[in-house]
């Protein structure tokens, strides 16, 4: 199809609009990942409607020596991928069109879930980012707004921000995409060396370590609660991969469903070997949280969770994370 390339809001405004309009926002050296999320739009916007992508390098969501300077800028690929993902139009403003005056004096502030986890080590970071998505949400007035789940603390921010401040778009999440080899796509994956890239594969197998001993619980559970507490019980048990030490009917039938702390120490054990390897994988967080404020949930937790981790490895930055679901005798989300 035929994507157009449009610089100001006002061209943007002049548009004849039909049905839906779904923005995808990105910061450009768009990859399948960005695809997965237009083609997503393009759906959900239907045949009448228009879809949008917004390529913009936001200079207030970088601190203080990260990478705004070397961040890749692609614009002619980003059209070409855009287009062929079902884009209508690729809206990608210069700053003075974005910020006309400056920097902002008045910006949106994160508040206290922007200052746990990539906040803590990014200080200011979800302010800047939050800034820059109200101003884009306002410069192309979408009915629907689409993000990736991979930024979690991210699309959870934004949820937040277009509830607490009446917003009238709705927001959707679309999951994380992966490389065959199951590192999350990011933009920042082409800095890594081969041997960088073999270590970064830590961070998806300690969320997948972390999603399968969940998983292991979960059915562990369910399976106690279905079999009578006899003899037969620990058979059944035994035969599902746990010990007999470890199929107790009483310890079974009272355990907490999922063990949050089971599923960190799991991921944990694969972070800890990555930061013996060379180059070693330098582990930011390793957290467990609830999405709706991103705090550290207990034991006793039931619902929706989020295994999240960050960390360096040689001078990328990476970030991932998996949706877990806690008290459903049930496999992972």
């Amino acid at each position: 199809m035929t994507t157009t390339l449009l610089s100001t809001a006002g061209e943007l405004h002049a548009r004849a609009r039909a049905g839906r309009r779904a923005v995808v926002m990105t910061m450009g050296a768009l990859h399948e990942g960005h695809a997965t999320l237009i083609r997503t739009a393009r759906a959900l916007a239907g045949p009448d409607g228009e879809v949008v992508v917004t390529v913009f390098v936001n200079p207030l969501q970088f601190g203080a020596g990260e990478d705004l300077d070397r961040y890749p800028r692609t614009l002619d690929a980003d059209v070409k991928l855009a287009g062929e993902s079902g884009a209508d139009v690729v809206f990608a403003p210069a700053v003075d069109e974005v910020y006309p005056g400056g920097e902002p004096q008045v910006r949106i502030t994160a508040g206290p879930m922007g200052e746990r986890l990539e906040g803590a080590s990014r200080p200011g970071h979800f302010d800047g980012m939050l800034t820059v998505v109200a101003k884009l949400l306002h410069l192309t007035r979408p009915d629907i707004a689409l993000y990736g789940q991979k930024d979690a603390q991210q699309l959870a921010l934004i949820r937040r921000m277009v509830r607490d401040l009446n917003f009238g778009v709705e927001i959707v999440g679309v999951p994380t995409v992966r490389e065959e080899d199951g590192l999350a796509l990011s933009s920042r994956n082409r800095y890594l060396s081969p041997a960088e890239r073999r270590t970064a594969l830590a961070l998806s197998g300690a969320l997948f370590a972390g999603q399968d001993r969940h998983a292991a619980q979960e059915a562990l559970r369910a399976r106690a609660r279905e079999v009578p507490a006899t003899r037969a019980r620990a058979e059944a048990l035994s035969a599902i991969g746990e010990s007999r030490a470890a199929a107790d009917a009483h310890a079974v039938a009272t355990a907490v469903p999922g063990g949050p702390a089971a599923v960190r120490a799991a991921a944990r054990q694969v972070l800890d070997e990555a930061a013996r390897l060379d180059p070693p994988l330098v582990l930011d967080y390793l957290a467990l949280v609830d999405p709706s404020d991103f705090t550290e949930i207990g034991d006793d937790f039931t619902g929706e969770a989020v295994l999240a981790v960050a960390a360096r490895v040689g001078t990328t930055r990476l970030i991932d994370n998996i949706p877990l679901t806690f008290g459903t005798f049930g496999a992972a989300s």
